[in-house]
């Protein structure tokens, strides 16, 4: 909850939002010490005109409140990206400096490879969560997302670099793009063994909505509607992995 912001930025008509969120990039031979790295889905940021977007994040106050801080973020410098795209699927990354202690830094270690889904048998009808900001909606005053859950919808999951997504049993709107998806669960039982404690981890993101076209015929018209079908296309969060590891090495940028 307190490392996923809104996102927005101008569009040809309007503006255009979507959901972002901020994992920590640890420096190679530093392992306490790592960098803000921001993750959406590549369309987001691709939508937004000209070089600046907005995140709008939020700062916990001393008697425990939150405030909430509309933050200028450069997305373009001269019309140039800022950020990396996975070359196959849509997903976006880019470092980005905020307020310090500002954001819990969930490592990137969180983001789900192959390994963790056999390990802990992920299959469809399993329970997800995502959080996201359906039609720019928020879930209070103070900006944070609001939280849906879902089931694996899809089979098989693996491998994911060869699969790149799965979808997701739940209702999706514009605005979810971007958020994160991820299982969360104590005391895991899968083929006789159990994992007692927590399992937590980032299954991916939210990519875009499963629609059907559909024609419908009368007498005196013909019409060609998009049906909703309650389904989310979410990217395999091992190729959020892969676009991270296009950006520079955090201990190669400056202070």
């Amino acid at each position: 909850m307190e490392s996923t912001f809104k996102i927005e930025g101008k569009a040809t008509q309007g503006s255009t939002i979507g959901t972002a969120f901020i994992m920590g990039r640890a420096y190679p031979n530093q392992p306490a010490k790592a960098r803000y790295v921001l993750i959406t889905a590549a369309h987001v940021l691709e939508d937004m005109q000209g070089d600046m977007g907005v995140l709008h994040l939020r700062t916990k106050t001393s008697d425990g409140g939150w405030t909430r801080t509309a933050f200028p973020l450069a997305i373009r410098t001269n019309g140039q990206p800022l950020w990396k795209k996975h070359p196959e699927a849509d997903v976006a990354v880019m470092n980005v400096r905020l307020p310090q202690n500002s954001i819990p830094l969930l490592p990137t270690e969180m983001l789900a490879d192959d390994a963790i889904l056999s390990e802990f048998e992920i299959h469809p009808g399993d329970d997800l969560e995502c959080l996201g900001y359906p039609l720019g909606m928020e879930g209070n005053s103070q900006g944070f997302p609001i939280l849906r859950s879902g089931k694996v919808a899809s089979y098989p999951l693996l491998p994911t670099d060869r699969l790149k997504t799965f979808l997701f049993d739940f209702r999706i709107f514009k605005g979810n793009s971007g958020g994160p998806v991820y299982f969360a669960q104590s005391n895991r039982i899968y083929s006789g063994s159990a994992h007692i404690g927590t399992v937590h981890f980032i299954m991916g993101l939210v990519s875009q909505e499963s629609l059907v076209q559909q024609q419908f015929l009368s007498p005196y018209s013909e019409e060609l509607r998009q049906l909703q079908l309650g389904l989310a296309v979410v990217v395999h969060a091992s190729l959020i992995k892969q676009a991270i590891g296009l950006l520079p090495s955090p201990e190669t940028l400056p202070d």
